[in-house]
């Protein structure tokens, strides 16, 4: 059974009161091709990836509540570099490279996936990393072995199902409760679940919310 570490910080934030955020600010500030030439400052990072066309950039855009912040596009798999926006100039939000595009050679696959976990494993100032995942789908295995690797690993994550709009709202959360029971198999916690919507803005002050949690419980304890 894997998961029991990095999610104990999360389950206490969870349990704390409703906190809410407001984005005032969202500033691009570089794109890097290794995590060695990310902002050099300490700010807190908290990142978002997925599979391509899972609908990242018009959740990062929800969020900050900026139409053109994150880059969208017809063709997924447009994000090749970690991309770092400033928020209120006091966080980092991250936008990773999707995985699980085929239309990419061997060697650009095991590139981008070098970049993506020399990120998640050496960057310090990383909170938190946000999985998304299709509500519409059944649980696919190439988002349960990222998952289960960064369980594995000790990185702290949430999950953000994303297009909930598509579904009516009793199917949206049948299929969540389908993809709890199929992580149950292999974990003693589940990590905090967020079910979003870009269209309709579901979603939005709860994963802002627990950003702004961790930002406080990184504030309080040094």
């Amino acid at each position: 059974m894997i998961g029991k570490k990095c999610v104990i910080l999360q389950l206490n934030l969870i349990e704390e009161k409703k906190i809410e955020m407001e984005v005032n600010t969202a500033e691009f500030t570089l794109s890097a091709p290794v995590v060695t030439m990310c902002p050099q400052d300490t700010k807190p990072e908290f990142a978002f990836i997925g599979r391509s066309n899972v609908g990242k950039s018009s959740l990062i855009n929800m969020l900050t509540r900026h139409k053109k912040l994150a880059k969208t596009s017809q063709t997924p798999g447009k994000t090749l570099l970690i991309n770092h926006f400033v928020i209120n100039r006091e966080w980092y939000l991250v936008d990773l490279p999707g995985y699980g595009f085929a239309k990419r050679s061997k060697r650009e696959v095991a590139r981008l996936d070098q970049m993506i976990r020399g990120y998640i494993l050496q960057r310090e100032q990383l909170v938190n990393v946000f999985v998304l995942v299709d509500v519409r789908l059944e649980a696919q295995k190439i988002d349960l072995e990222f998952i289960n690797w960064l369980g594995e690993s000790s990185v702290p994550f949430a999950i953000v199902f994303t297009k909930a709009d598509k579904l009516t709202a009793n199917k949206a959360a049948q299929q969540v409760e389908a993809y709890k029971r199929v992580l149950e198999e292999t974990w003693e916690e589940l990590p905090p679940i967020f079910v979003t919507s870009a269209e309709s803005k579901q979603g939005r002050d709860d994963v802002l919310g627990y950003i702004e949690k961790c930002l406080k419980f990184i504030s309080s304890n040094g």
